[in-house]
């Protein structure tokens, strides 16, 4: 008779379809400890199977538009940030995509939007990330900025998309048919992608310049104007990455 703890690695490590033969197989385990693994992984299974219907519905808008061509998500992380560029995604799902999961980045923890990461990149058509720097920020707006960051995410795709699925913007300069939806990378599997990719490529960009410009605190708060970033800001003063037509709250240009 197999241990509990061998009864437990066999359902961790079995996929969907063999966890149902292994329901079967130990239902009649009158074991405390049996029955109490089976009720778990039930549970999960339960939990998967709701997450396969919020999928389902996360991706409406590209069933819907999937007869016009290939269907793009955008997204751009990092237009509030005092320090840092702002980043886009463009995310192109295959049709028959099976990633879970896909929400608005904020709603996700690092460690889920990690692992999301590395799925998405693994098995999306394409992806592609633009950036928009401190100084370009400085030098237009950070709308017009953001465009810019959006534009380069498109030209970085390996394939042309023809629908782009945009969360709450209609970019410029973009030829295709474009689609801006309110609160589009909580509603659209493509546009949550483009959002996950987006804040894990500057996250893990802004972790990069804390090792290089330290006492700012950029990793952990990646840019953003914490308490502990705005002090910092008035002790030491801008840094190179800082948005100088962000800071003028907090510290006084040269000349001033």
């Amino acid at each position: 008779m197999k241990s509990i703890q061998e009864i437990k690695s066999e359902f961790e490590h079995a996929s969907e379809g063999e966890r149902a033969r292994l329901f079967k197989m130990y239902a009649a385990d009158e074991r405390k400890g049996v029955q109490a693994l089976v009720a778990r992984f039930v549970r999960i299974e339960e939990k998967i199977a709701q997450e396969r219907v919020r999928m389902r519905a996360m991706f409406a808008y590209e069933r819907q538009y999937r007869s016009q061509g290939l269907v793009c998500g955008i997204d751009e992380v990092g237009r509030g940030p005092l320090a840092g560029p702002v980043v886009a995604g463009a995310v192109i799902l295959p049709d028959d995509c099976d990633i879970l999961y896909l929400n608005d980045s904020k709603q996700l923890t690092s460690a889920k939007r990690e692992s999301l990461y590395d799925v998405i990149m693994e098995k999306a058509v394409s992806v592609g990330i633009g950036y928009s720097s401190p100084a370009r920020i400085d030098e237009t707006n950070i709308l017009q900025a953001t465009y810019e960051a959006m534009r380069e995410a498109v030209s970085q795709l390996s394939v042309k998309p023809q629908v782009f699925l945009n969360d709450a913007v209609t970019i410029p300069g973009i030829e295709g048919k474009q689609v801006p939806i309110i609160k589009g990378d909580a509603k659209s599997a493509s546009i949550a992608a483009a959002s996950i990719v987006a804040k894990v490529t500057r996250d893990r960009l802004m972790e990069k310049y804390d090792e290089v410009i330290p006492g700012y605190g950029f990793k952990s708060n990646k840019g953003y104007g914490s308490e502990k970033h705005i002090a910092a800001l008035k002790e030491l003063g801008p840094s190179p990455i800082h948005r100088r037509s962000f800071i003028g709250h907090f510290v006084q240009s040269k000349g001033e």
